[in-house]
């Protein structure tokens, strides 16, 4: 059965980010891991967003279970950027809402690839 990708790529989960979350392919790219990490925030996917998170700035545990139930909306990338072979940025906007009060969250996030693997480091956010 199809069904969208929650990143909002138009195409289907299964031929878009469900290729990583389900199984042991990379994301090829920095955009296609923050892409990834988008769609395992909606769907819970707390292992795969440790796993793509550098070591050195993954947290111990999310807890994504026991936060307010978040109701996630929607992803624009903006801009995606190689600086060189083995580092990049992603910026985007993710739309959520919590107890019916809309949010959104406006990062630049920092990608570093260590082998086939592309890893999270951190970002910096966007003030309105």
């Amino acid at each position: 059965m199809s069904q969208p990708c929650p990143c909002g790529s138009a195409q289907d989960y299964s031929l878009c980010c469900g290729r990583y979350l389900d199984s042991d392919l990379p994301a090829p790219t920095a955009e296609a891991l923050m892409r990834s990490r988008y769609t395992a925030f909606v769907l819970g996917r707390e292992a795969y967003l440790l796993a793509t998170w550098h070591p050195d700035f993954r947290p111990a545990e999310l807890n994504l279970a026991s936060e307010a139930q978040t109701k996630w909306l929607g992803l624009d990338v903006r801009r995606h950027e190689d600086l060189d072979p083995t580092r990049a940025i992603v910026e985007f906007v993710a739309r959520y809402k919590i107890g019916g009060r809309a949010h959104r969250l406006h990062e630049t996030s920092r990608f570093v690839r260590i082998g086939e693997h592309w890893h999270y480091t951190d970002g910096d956010l966007h003030q309105r």
